[in-house]
């Protein structure tokens, strides 16, 4: 059985082509580029290296998750596509277990961790068995599945069990100095060959997993975030303080709306917007082509329950380039109707709120016509400062961009 295995997950990109248990190839990068400029160049350099023909590869493993938010969407992506254009099951590997399976037949608990920041990480514990006393295989057994805790919680499981554990991945960097702290069992961290995420792992245990029956479609697919619910409680409560879903009041009419990620029959609608709003609209075919991007995230602000509006109507968008920690904002436009009802500000703090807790970004960037003074108050409104001119970026009429930034202070 021939696999193309993939990892996305975190700093790592990693592509790897397995066959019947023997790696053919593998490329691994731990370098600070993003996995939109990497995976598919690194992905055709091992096709080309090893005259790898893709119709011959009967499956595709991929890092399903937890990890980045946007790595994992890119891996997602990757695999999706691939998985479609050549008709072949995708075999979703769960992260953390694919990261333990590099310390193969370790008599040691194995504790895999990857920081999630705030204090947490991705992690998980685990040992390998042989099920049979004639068996000359190790299976990885799963003590603790892969979650999302405080460092010091799984610290405090792995004292309660009272074995000697292994540490590995991107975390160990950042909370040893905790695990020195707080450990009360013997412990070592796996060395730099073995301790971060490899794909040659994910096909290994994926060849596992699908032996068990584990795949799924193309169209089936999707990564697992493990936050996610934790992060939708989150932006729920922050609409909430922002009045995201809200009532405005114009020309004596009630006004209320949701905001939400774009749909597919939102894009008529939308491309309509952006004709209404600028003198250089996109397309219909640029909206559609953002659902399926991983780096991008169009939202829109949707009627809901308004006796003067037809439930669904869009009032408003605005979209997200998530790049190497930082934020493009574009396309930020309200119909003129709806002007002056704060739908444009709830519409900036809602996707601002998005990309610090879904995407990581620590700054935002954006550009402005420097005649357009409602929209440049509206930026500094939400706390975007003017940082640099770009002369005469914009025709239709021949106008300077502003360039404002907002930089998000690490909690």
């Amino acid at each position: 059985m021939k696999i193309l295995a993939l990892d996305s997950s975190g700093l790592v990109a990693s592509v790897a082509v397995v066959e019947d248990g023997i790696t053919i190839a593998e490329y691994t990068v731990n370098y600070k580029k993003t996995h939109s400029q990497t995976l598919l160049p690194m992905l055709d350099e091992v096709r080309q290296m090893t005259e790898l023909d893709l119709s011959t590869v009967d499956a595709i493993a991929i890092a399903a998750g937890p990890g980045s938010f946007t790595g994992l969407r890119i891996g997602s992506a990757t695999a999706k596509g691939l998985g479609f254009s050549l008709n072949i099951p995708i075999i979703p590997v769960p992260t953390v277990d694919a990261l333990a399976y590099n310390v193969y037949g370790s008599n040691a608990l194995i504790c895999p961790i990857m920081d999630a920041r705030r204090n947490q990480v991705y992690t998980g514990l685990y040992e390998f068995r042989k099920e049979k006393v004639d068996n000359t295989e190790y299976q990885l057994c799963i003590l603790e599945k892969q979650c999302a805790v405080d460092i010091a919680d799984i610290v405090k499981r792995i004292n309660t069990i009272g074995r000697e554990v292994i540490f590995l991945g991107d975390a160990v960097a950042v909370y040893g100095n905790k695990i020195t702290e707080l450990i009360k069992v013997p412990y070592s961290c796996a060395p730099a060959s073995c301790n971060r995420q490899r794909a040659a792992c994910v096909a290994a245990l994926g060849a596992c997993l699908y032996r068990q029956g584990i795949w799924q479609t193309a169209a089936e697919h999707a990564p697992e975030y493990l936050r996610l619910s934790q992060a939708e409680r989150e932006k729920k409560e922050q609409a909430q303080k922002a009045n995201i879903q809200q009532t405005q009041s114009t020309q004596n009419n009630s006004i209320q709306y949701q905001i939400r990620e774009i749909r597919h029959e939102d894009l008529e609608q939308v491309t309509a917007l952006e004709e209404a709003c600028f003198s250089m609209p996109w397309r219909y075919k640029d909206f559609e082509d953002t659902i399926t991007n991983p780096t991008r995230f169009y939202f829109v602000a949707v009627a809901d329950g308004d006796q003067t509006l037809k439930p669904g109507s869009i009032l408003g968008g605005c979209m997200i380039t998530a790049i190497a920690g930082e934020g493009d904002i574009s396309n930020v436009a309200v119909h003129e109707p709806y002007r002056r009802n704060h739908i444009g500000e709830a519409l900036l703090a809602h996707l601002l709120t998005f990309g610090v807790q879904q995407c990581g970004i620590a700054a935002f960037t954006l550009e402005v016509r420097s005649k357009n003074s409602a929209a440049r108050r509206l930026y500094e409104k939400v706390g975007f400062v003017e940082e640099g001119i770009r002369p005469h970026y914009y025709d239709k009429p021949n106008d300077d961009a502003v360039i404002m930034w907002k930089r998000i202070t690490p909690l």
